[in-house]
């Protein structure tokens, strides 16, 4: 992370950025790291100690590091960008994360998550539901594919990093739920609790995700459209529920 943003300054590569990307970056990518941060904190930090196992504590609290370490990695770019000389606020995402109509039923599902007094529950609501549906949607399906058509190299890297301990902590929550619903004596009832838990968090995470379609026409160039991002984590989310053994919520045949 060091090495990047001091590369970019060496190649004054914020120099080339043009306005409404910056703001772009400025108010989005700021207030998903309140996101970021809320997850590392109040979602995995809390249940580190719930698992009935020590092999799921210690992937619990490896997924905490992971969320803390890229909420910090987005804090210190969201200040490197303040301190370059670009026009670029690096308070207003706070404004966005607290006020913009976009944001909030993101920020609803958030501050929901942290209520969630079942460790199991809230393992399977924020690694399976929300990252899939709202966090792989902003970060994979919107930053990764228009960052550089809009001469930004940096942030792709950054975001990269986030989207890879992702991939890492899905492993393990896949695991988890496969091994759930394929036990022999137990498989079915946890199927059933399965979706019950699919019929509360599917509609907040969609609503969540479809409230976030202003941003993609924010930026300069809009290489992709809000409709393609969202299918595409639709799919996702269907072929992860497959491999777990979950039929899909209706919701994603509206």
């Amino acid at each position: 992370m060091d090495l990047c943003l001091k590369n970019a300054k060496r190649a004054r590569a914020y120099d080339g950025w043009n306005a409404p990307w910056l703001n772009f970056i400025e108010r989005n990518l700021g207030a998903w790291m309140h996101a970021e941060n809320g997850l590392a904190l109040h979602v995995f930090t809390s249940i580190q100690r719930s698992g009935p196992s020590n092999m799921i504590n210690t992937a619990v609290a490896v997924n905490a590091a992971h969320k803390m370490r890229f909420a910090q990695d987005l804090a210190l770019f969201n200040l490197d960008l303040s301190e370059s000389g670009a026009e670029f606020d690096g308070s207003a995402h706070k404004q966005v994360w607290q006020s913009a109509p976009e944001w909030q039923p993101t920020r609803e599902v958030v501050e929901r998550l942290t209520a969630v007094p079942d460790w199991c529950e809230l393992l399977f609501a924020t690694n399976i539901v929300f990252e899939q549906l709202v966090g792989s949607l902003f970060r994979s399906e919107l930053i990764m594919q228009i960052a550089a058509r809009n001469g930004d190299y940096i942030t792709p890297t950054i975001v990269g990093t986030g989207e890879h301990d992702y991939d890492r902590d899905l492993s393990y929550s896949r695991n988890l739920f496969q091994l759930l619903t394929r036990d022999e004596e137990h498989g079915e009832a946890n199927k059933a609790l399965f979706a019950t838990w699919l019929e509360t968090w599917v509609p907040r995470c969609l609503d969540a995700a479809r409230a976030l379609q202003p941003i993609w026409s924010q930026p300069a160039d809009r290489a992709v459209t809000f409709t393609t991002s969202l299918e595409a984590a639709e799919d996702k989310f269907r072929s992860l529920l497959d491999d777990i053994g979950l039929d899909t919520p209706k919701e994603l045949d509206r």
